[in-house]
């Protein structure tokens, strides 16, 4: 976990009642799910197996152990855990080597955001040797980075919400979260905050404090603010 808050914040500078927001990174901000999947059924083929592509609703989103491990059991192929998942962060990170491409609207989002002050955390499953390469794209201005290696349980378990939230002072009910898998999604609700879906791979349906939007072009801070309950 890495952090340029000097201390906790209580709420946004200007008293609203969103206190952080909260951003996931590949297919949130970063137009990467797909990569990962190139990436995921090459290694596989050079082992002799031909990914289904049913499969990429199930491995998109998760920890590294989780997708990997589902992907080993459902080809059987001959790859322990670890060296699958070194091979392909080893892939991933040489595919981004020269720059990620931006998710429509992030970065009008995230200058908005730093415009005004508001607290924000990148919280990923990835692992931090991947964000600290993507943030050589994304720039340096987010508070605080929570990587899937950062805590002992990574989405879809509330952990990493949890820890952003603390971190910066902020209750999880004043976060707005914004993610695009499922498997973020349940992290994000199961820590209690507010969540913007952002569909990249496989459905997602509106429920009760969660709304589901085309694209990040949809979200502007007034939005966000508009989500949560206004403090008394």
């Amino acid at each position: 976990m890495t952090s340029t808050v000097p201390a906790p914040v209580a709420r946004t500078a200007d008293g609203h009642a969103l206190q952080a927001v909260l951003l996931d990174m590949d297919g949130t901000l970063v137009d990467t799910e797909g990569f990962w999947w190139e990436i995921e059924v090459d290694v596989f083929a050079a082992l002799g197996h031909r990914l289904d592509e049913a499969w990429r609703d199930v491995v998109v989103g998760g920890p590294m152990t989780r997708s990997a491990g589902f992907l080993i059991a459902s080809t059987g192929a001959a790859i322990g855990l670890a060296e699958l998942s070194v091979l392909l962060n080893e892939r991933f990170e040489a595919r981004i080597a020269d720059r990620v491409p931006l998710m429509p609207g992030a970065e009008r989002l995230l200058a908005e955001l730093a415009r005004h002050n508001v607290p924000t955390a990148l919280v990923s499953a990835s692992h931090r040797r991947i964000i600290d390469q993507v943030l050589l794209t994304l720039g340096h201005r987010f508070h605080l980075t929570v990587a899937g290696d950062d805590v002992p349980r990574t989405k879809p378990h509330p952990d990493p919400y949890l820890l952003a939230a603390r971190t910066l002072g902020a209750h999880p009910s004043r976060c707005a979260v914004i993610e695009d898998t499922a498997t973020g999604v349940a992290a994000a609700e199961a820590a209690g905050c507010r969540v913007v879906a952002i569909p990249s791979v496989g459905h997602i349906e509106p429920a009760p404090g969660r709304t589901v939007v085309r694209s990040l072009e949809d979200v502007d801070l007034p939005f966000l603010r508009s989500l949560i309950t206004p403090l008394n």
